[in-house]
């Protein structure tokens, strides 16, 4: 028996009767050989964890453009962060937390320069449209490893495109990153605000925190224990209502404050503009985008798509060093 099979057994003796077990996983798109050592979920994780989108996230908005300071929040610490609840949430549940890992790292793969700003920019100029979640699946599927892909298994792809509000993925472990998701961003958004001095804990309604408490981290704490508590030996992952509904009125709360706020918000109007005049720029000029873009023109995929992979796919700082390249004249040296 094979080290994999070893731990393929051991997740049907240990797994609620609820988790998704390796071995029931749909497969893959294309067929391949099993490893010997990894479950093809804990296989996946590995696959995204090294992948080049993973790494660009590491300097991608998260909520505060390029901030000025070495402690807010980018995207990658934003996945990482979903990531470590969702695993939390999965072992006290007994699910499995190489599902959870691989959906949580993989879930904004596909996100754009700017944080939700890029996305407006690319949902508002293509004729397709832009969602980072869809792109997330794109990424995965057809734009890593030069065009390849990284073959990833039905439930972690299913678990990715569903990690929004409108989404419901198939398996538990997705819907755990889905709350996890919001968890994340509502928990740490609201740090980085208090350190931007945009709000403090005061603020804070009476109502939300007589319910979730009145701290960053008593809330992260109640909300992963409410989750756990009312899920434990359930088909199902869910909150209790009145921590369901103080989650929803700080998320209001959060919208209001800081997501619309107008100082925090100052420059996203320019990040806009910036991915609009990018985008038009490589559909003017086609023939400047990567050779592997290239390719999958000629295999017939539509242009305006494939310029939004590229812009889509840049770092707040590629872009603006594009843009500058492109459109900001030069000192002459003589």
């Amino acid at each position: 028996m094979t080290i994999r099979e070893q731990l393929e057994q051991r997740e049907k003796e240990y797994l609620s009767p609820y988790a998704t077990l390796s071995i029931h996983s749909k497969g893959r798109e294309r067929e391949e050989e099993q490893c010997d050592i990894r479950p093809v979920f804990q296989r996946d994780r590995d696959r995204i964890l090294h992948c080049k989108s993973f790494r660009r996230l590491k300097d991608k908005t998260q909520v505060f453009l390029t901030p000025d300071g070495d402690h807010y929040r980018t995207r990658l610490t934003h996945t990482l962060e979903v990531s470590q609840n969702a695993r939390t949430i999965a072992k006290a549940l007994r699910l499995n937390e190489d599902l959870v890992e691989a959906i949580a790292l993989g879930h904004d793969l596909g996100h754009t320069p700017f944080g939700h700003a890029g996305e407006r920019a690319l949902n508002r100029i293509c004729p397709y449209g832009f969602e980072h979640n869809v792109q997330s699946v794109r990424t995965v599927d057809k734009l890593e490893k030069n065009g390849q892909g990284l073959n990833l298994t039905a439930e972690v792809r299913d678990g990715i495109l569903n990690h929004q509000t409108a989404g419901m993925p198939s398996t538990l472990e997705g819907k755990i990153v889905r709350l996890s998701d919001k968890i994340a961003y509502i928990h740490h958004d609201m740090d980085d605000a208090i350190r931007a001095g945009i709000l403090t804990e005061k603020d804070i309604p009476r109502e939300i925190g007589d319910v979730i408490g009145y701290t960053t981290g008593e809330r992260l704490d109640h909300f992963i224990h409410d989750i756990v508590t009312n899920s434990a030996d359930r088909n199902d992952i869910k909150m209790s209502e009145p921590v369901a509904e103080a989650m929803q009125k700080l998320r209001q709360f959060m919208f209001e404050r800081v997501y619309m706020n107008r100082e925090a918000k100052s420059e996203e109007g320019k990040a806009e503009q910036l991915m609009e005049t990018l985008y038009e720029h490589y559909l003017r000029h086609i023939d400047e985008l990567p050779p592997e873009l290239l390719r999958m023109l000629e295999a017939g995929e539509p242009k305006e798509k494939v310029v939004c992979d590229h812009v889509g796919a840049m770092t707040d700082r590629f872009a603006i060093a594009t843009y500058e390249e492109l459109y900001i004249p030069k000192s002459w040296h003589g």
